[in-house]
């Protein structure tokens, strides 16, 4: 988003910079209109509702899995044990289709890592 957003705006804009698109990005999830996600490389996702993600090994791609829906539940029994709950991240690691292959079955294989797998 971060990348895609400054290459957007760059065009109308240039003397935009990197970092200015950054810290806006960063104030927005802030004030809660974007959500700041975990990880080797900072994204960040407009669907700000919770919900579950999946994260691909190979190419770094960042999915959102509708069909795996927020459990509340965890929640309750995190804080059953004294914890304060404000809600909990969900994040699947794998291979996605286009890494695994079409039919989810590849075997990954480091040797066989893909360049700039874009979903």
């Amino acid at each position: 988003m971060l990348f895609r957003s400054y290459q957007q705006l760059k065009p109308e804009m240039p003397r935009l910079s990197l970092g200015t698109v950054y810290r806006n990005l960063q104030q927005m999830a802030r004030e809660g209109r974007l959500t700041e996600l975990d990880g080797p490389v900072t994204r960040f996702d407009a669907v700000t509702r919770p919900h579950t993600h999946f994260r691909c090994r190979a190419c770094g791609a960042v999915l959102d899995l509708e069909t795996v829906p927020y459990d509340e539940r965890l929640d309750r029994l995190a804080a059953a044990q004294g914890c304060v709950v404000t809600g909990h991240t969900l994040i699947f690691t794998g291979h996605c289709p286009r890494c695994a292959g079409q039919d989810g079955r590849h075997e990954y294989r480091p040797e066989e890592k893909r360049d700039n797998c874009k979903i």
